[in-house]
Order: structure tokens, then C-alpha cells, then sequence
């Protein structure tokens, strides 16, 4: 029954195999595949049968650590082929991307909960620095399309955010902190998909404040981890462009 608990705490079947690697000290890019599957299978032989349906993603990655545990398993042939693939090549890619993607998640949590905490003071901003617009390089931050892109488009539009005020003209009143729910914010950006086509800088541009900015990045890589949305650039010189699916 406690193992059972535990296991519901995992998002999924990489959350759960990345937990057993860092728990035996081991690398992703050397898993002993057949000692984390053992205990990957102990995991999954300890849910209730009622829990059963909702662990379709739990057992398909066991079948998959099966079948390689079994091509590992395997006697090499004689004369092997210089090309030869690792079988956990595949998993190590997949388990690399989500850790990736957990740190940026659990950074950008980190730096709403942070930000929440704090009284925000909303200055009246000259018209001449609330109208600059600053220049924008597609070539220098969309040159590969992944999550480490996306962040430092997301730390370029925080940067482009902070307020430059001139301390004479302008005057501080202040204001209660902002509440940006992350399943709000899901929400708000699914209720577009009217528009089938969103764009990420100017998504992220048009939040009221860093908090809801943080949030709404936290949204798209949810979405993007949901399979309700994905991002794409047609060419190097465009925009990250949001798609519904």
C-alpha cells in the first residue's frame, strides 16, 4: 500500500524511472538497465488493479524496458557492426530532454513563489520608454528550437519587462501582489485555439507582469508536455510559432 501511495506521487513513467536512477547514484547516459527495470517492475506489480487505467503510460515503458533489458541480455554476434546502437539510446535521449525540462520547471516555480511573495509597486512610465521597442535577433536565439531556446527567449522577454524609470517623472503608488494561477493560465491560452496560431514573444510580451509572464511560460510547457499544444519556426527568421493540435 505505501508503494502504491508513493507511486502516485510520479507525473509519469520517465518521472518515476528518473527517481530510480538518481535513488541508485547511476548516469542516464549509462543505466543499468537491468537492475532499474527490476525495480521499475516492482513499482508497477504494486499497483491495485483499480488503479489500473490510469497507468496505461506506467506499463508501456515497462514493456519497453523489457524488451531492452532482453536485447542486452542478448549473446553479441561474433563480428559486430561498427554502427551498432546502444537499445537504451533511445530512453537515455528521452530521459535527458525530460530532466531538462523538470529543472527549468522546478527553477521557473521557484522564481513565481519568490515573486509572489513580494509587494509590487506599478510606476507611471514616460511614453517615450513605454513605447521602445527593443530590436530582436531571431537568428541568434531561434537557431535550434528546444526547451533551452524557449527559456532564453522567455529570460529575453523578462529582461525587455523590467521597468527603466525616470525617478522625477515618475510616481509609485503601491499595489497589491498579483495571483497568477497556473491552471488559469492553461486555460486562458487554450481558450484561443480559435485562433489556431498563437506567437510566443508576443504571448509572453503581453503579460502584465513578470509573475503572470513566469506563469504563462510554466503554461506553454505544460500544454507543450500535455500534447494540447506545440511550437514550431517555419524558418530562421521567424517568430516561435504556437500551435493548437
Amino acid at each position: 500500500m505505501n508503494l502504491e501511495l508513493k507511486l502516485e506521487h510520479y507525473e509519469g513513467p520517465l518521472d518515476l524511472l528518473l527517481h530510480l536512477i538518481e535513488k541508485n547514484k547511476v548516469s542516464i547516459t549509462d543505466i543499468p538497465i537491468v537492475k532499474i527495470t527490476d525495480q521499475y517492475l516492482e513499482y508497477i506489480n504494486a499497483i491495485s488493479v483499480g488503479k489500473m487505467e490510469i497507468m496505461s503510460e506506467f506499463i508501456e515503458m515497462a514493456a519497453t524496458l523489457l524488451a531492452i533489458k532482453a536485447k542486452m541480455l542478448l549473446p553479441k554476434p561474433k563480428i559486430e557492426s561498427e554502427e551498432e546502437v546502444d537499445p537504451r539510446q533511445e530512453l537515455m535521449e528521452q530521459l535527458l530532454e525530460y530532466k531538462k525540462y523538470k529543472i527549468i520547471s522546478e527553477r521557473l516555480r521557484e522564481y513565481s513563489e519568490s515573486a509572489a511573495k513580494n509587494v509590487f509597486k506599478e510606476p507611471s512610465i514616460p511614453v517615450e520608454v513605454l513605447n521602445y521597442v527593443e530590436p530582436v535577433n531571431p537568428e541568434e536565439i531561434l537557431a535550434k528550437l528546444d526547451f533551452d531556446k524557449l527559456y532564453q527567449v522567455f529570460q529575453m522577454v523578462m529582461k525587455r519587462k523590467a521597468d527603466k524609470i525616470d525617478p522625477i517623472r515618475s510616481q509609485f503608488s503601491e499595489i497589491p501582489r498579483e495571483v497568477v494561477s497556473l491552471e488559469d493560465k492553461m486555460q486562458s491560452i487554450l481558450a484561443l485555439k480559435s485562433r489556431r496560431h498563437l506567437s510566443f514573444l508576443e504571448l509572453l510580451s503581453e503579460q502584465s507582469s513578470k509573475p503572470a509572464m513566469v506563469v504563462t511560460f510554466l503554461a506553454i510547457l505544460e500544454l507543450m508536455k500535455t500534447g494540447e499544444i506545440r511550437v514550431e519556426q517555419s524558418n530562421l527568421f521567424e517568430d516561435i510559432r504556437i500551435t493548437f493540435n
